[in-house]
């Protein structure tokens, strides 16, 4: 069964704000194996001109698959069934880095769904926001749904 286009340029509820935590940051960076110290340790962080630990380029794709965002995707007219499910691609733009103590807020929206063969790609767009409602950084994910096309 495709996906439902009538989903395209629909933006899921804003969740609860994501507070980042230095925990958080420590424990995805040993995750992806990123032994930076900019990610563990508070005192090299600071002495780099940063206020707190320093998250991981791609930690944001945590948040904007968790909680903070997308739990539009499990609405069962979408026709999306995880199991069918594979990652295709993600992208990252940042207006600043993401340091432990933010308080973020993801607006996610899904940007298109696509056909490639029997595949549906489906690209996910989320905007992230500070406490101040500053701008953070914006990403882009690319899922791909197997064999609803």
């Amino acid at each position: 069964m495709p996906l439902n286009r009538d989903y395209i340029g629909r933006k899921a509820p804003v969740g609860e704000p994501v507070e980042i935590t230095r925990g958080d940051i420590r424990r995805f960076a040993a995750a992806i194996g990123d032994d930076n110290p900019l990610y563990t340790d508070r005192a090299a962080a600071q002495a780099a001109g940063y206020a707190d630990v320093v998250a991981p380029p791609t930690f944001l794709i945590s948040a904007s698959t968790g909680g903070g965002g997308g739990g539009f995707i499990l609405e069962p007219e979408l026709g999306l069934n995880f199991a069918m499910v594979v990652h295709g691609e993600e992208a990252f733009a940042f207006d600043r880095p993401v340091v432990a103590g933010d308080v973020l807020t993801l607006e996610q929206r899904i940007d298109d769904i696509t056909a490639k063969g029997s595949n549906e790609l489906m690209t996910l767009v989320t905007e992230v926001t500070d406490q101040a409602g500053a701008h953070v950084a914006t990403i882009t994910n690319t899922i791909v749904s197997r064999g609803t096309a």
